[in-house]
């Protein structure tokens, strides 16, 4: 690790650049990793580190120490804790940030199985979305206007790590993108869709998810190749929108594991 610099004051030109980078990370064209788990994931992963924030009592724990040592070449910054605070969004951070440089939206096609999200509004589910989108196998995510933005902290914190594995496009034309690829496209829709567990999920699809309260837009159902919907038990009203998608997902990676030789009986 360089020597540090440290920051004590909210007037230091250096913090309103962080602040202003934890509000509006495309803005600047970075994005902050706060956490020990995700400093972590990101250095595993090989992803190059701009700096390392660490908070003045972040340097007593242990696993911020040794992540420090790891980092031979990485410029370092002290910040206060209470300023440490206001860039983390969470009121009691672990003591250690990152900030990277947001990845280029990548070009050509889409490379297999993808979720489109049309405005889904809600960081924590973006962000459980990426999650499982990473689990299941999928590589390719495509957010379209007014989704939560895929790199802001929130959405960060609740992929766990999940952007090192995808393949992210923001303010995508989702209509555009939609007509340009060959999967099989599956509207997720609340009723009235062919029961999930009826489709042979077998090949590629893309799988378009909708907002939180509206769903997906009509030209976007209309579009579709299938409208499908999660068969659900009686009285229930409906599945929250990151865990539909849950669902989706690894009905189709079930449907392609092969069978067990040896299949247990009851």
């Amino acid at each position: 690790m360089s020597d540090p610099r440290h920051i004590a004051s909210r007037e230091n030109p250096g913090f309103k650049t962080l602040r202003a980078l934890s509000d509006d990370p495309r803005r600047q064209g970075r994005a902050l990793l706060d956490g020990i788990h995700l400093v972590t994931t990101c250095f595993a992963r090989g992803i190059a580190v701009e700096q390392l924030l660490v908070s003045e009592s972040g340097k007593k724990n242990a696993e911020v120490d040794e992540l420090l040592r790891g980092a031979a070449n990485v410029e370092c910054v002290i910040l206060r804790d209470s300023l440490f605070r206001e860039i983390s969004g969470v009121s009691t951070p672990t003591g250690i940030a990152a900030v990277i440089g947001i990845p280029p939206a990548p070009t050509g096609g889409l490379s297999g199985d993808a979720v489109f999200l049309d405005a889904v509004q809600d960081a924590g589910n973006v962000g459980a979305i990426l999650r499982s989108a990473a689990a299941a196998g999928v590589r390719d995510v495509v957010l379209g206007p007014g989704c939560a933005g895929a790199w802001t902290q929130r959405v960060l914190r609740a992929g766990q790590g999940a952007h090192f594995s995808l393949a992210i496009r923001e303010q995508a034309d989702l209509a555009a993108a939609l007509e340009a690829s060959a999967a099989t496209s599956i509207a997720t829709v609340a009723r009235g869709g062919t029961s999930l567990y009826e489709l042979d999920l077998s090949g590629p699809v893309v799988w378009l998810v909708g907002n939180e309260g509206a769903g997906l837009a009509p030209d976007l159902i209309a579009a579709a190749s299938v409208r499908t919907t999660i068969p659900l038990a009686s009285g229930s009203e409906s599945l929250n929108v990151a865990a539909a998608t849950a669902v989706c997902l690894f009905e189709a990676s079930r449907q392609r594991l092969k069978r067990p030789a040896n299949p247990l009986r009851a």
